[in-house]
């Protein structure tokens, strides 16, 4: 891993956020220069339909610490984070959200956490939101059902707000919409000293929330594939096969259970079964549950096979970039 370059990165994913980036910019700055931080700020626009990038490109003109990437159009705030996780080059890294919500006076004491307290990661807070009903209490219940499967005592699974030691966002990939579950992820890589701190959250001063129940439900079936996936990515046979053996068996004892019934009818009490075998709902119960065993081993076996490939990491079609050209001499 190349040696750090900067003390702190701040990733920032961004969508339609022109009017409030260049305010949170200066407010960085504010933050960390008093601290004597060496630091880069990395906006990434996720395809935006207002004047986000130019925006981007003109503070970056001005602010030498700022940089920039553009993506085509919107993949999603995963892919942000990922991209700007491969670009950061601080030893220590930051995410925040483009709104204002996230306050970068917060960053100095999370800093400390990661750098004098050791901790791998440290999640925000938003003990006091400034968020309706419709918002904090799914919440709420979406952070108790992750703490519990988890195992990770955070209040606040998905705010943004959070710190990383440089060995964390190297060593994890974020996709699809796991990135309210990088703790989890975290975890099951490995880094497991993970804390949180209470932290600001200021009222929306510009746009509107992205929030809608879709991502709700889609929460719990990313949870689902995230829980599945840390525990048996590197064992899948030890889940398929599992299933595979117990849906087998059940099949064997019941065909067995048909075919003994069959055979003391008519060899032993010499009173045959007025129905057939085939004629008999158990005995097509009983197929069913062998071929899905039959199945499930194979799944098992195949899965067992695409486990010992490496997974490629995805690359994001990025169209424009702003202060990277030294950032990726030093990364590739």
């Amino acid at each position: 891993m190349p040696k750090s370059k900067y003390d702190i990165s701040i990733v920032i994913p961004a969508k339609d956020e022109d009017e409030s980036i260049p305010e949170l910019s200066q407010w960085i700055s504010r933050a960390l220069t008093p601290h004597g931080f060496s630091y880069e700020v990395i906006f990434i626009d996720d395809g935006s339909t207002d004047n986000t990038w130019d925006v981007i490109e003109k503070i970056s003109q001005e602010d030498p610490h700022v940089k920039g990437f553009r993506f085509n159009r919107n993949y999603g705030k995963s892919a942000a984070l990922q991209t700007g996780f491969r670009a950061a080059q601080g030893d220590v890294v930051i995410t925040m959200d483009a709104d204002l919500q996230d306050s970068p006076d917060e960053v100095p004491e999370l800093y400390k956490m990661i750098k004098t307290d050791g901790y791998h990661l440290v999640s925000g807070w938003k003990k006091k939101r400034n968020d309706p009903l419709s918002k904090t209490v799914p919440s709420k219940f979406f952070n108790k059902v992750t703490s519990m499967i988890s195992g990770i005592k955070l209040h606040d699974f998905n705010c943004g707000l959070k710190a990383y030691d440089r060995k964390v966002i190297k060593n994890i990939s974020v996709y699809g919409e796991m990135h309210r579950y990088i703790p989890v992820i975290a975890k099951w890589a490995g880094f497991k000293k993970i804390g949180e701190k209470v932290v600001e959250h200021r009222a929306r001063k510009y746009g509107t929330t992205k929030f809608g129940w879709e991502r709700f439900m889609n929460g719990f079936l990313d949870l689902l594939s995230i829980t599945f996936v840390s525990k048996f990515r590197q064992k899948p046979m030890h889940f398929f096969g599992l299933l595979g053996t117990l849906s087998f068996l059940v099949g064997f004892f019941i065909t067995l259970s048909i075919f003994w019934n069959k055979f003391y009818a008519y060899f032993i009490v010499h009173e045959p079964l007025k129905r057939a075998i085939t004629d008999q709902p158990l005995f097509y119960v009983a197929l069913v549950a062998v071929v899905i065993g039959v199945q499930l081993f194979l799944t098992g076996f195949l899965a067992e096979m695409l486990a010992m490939q490496s997974l490629s990491s995805r690359d994001y079609l990025v169209i424009s970039k702003v202060g990277m050209e030294e950032a990726e001499r030093v990364n590739h």
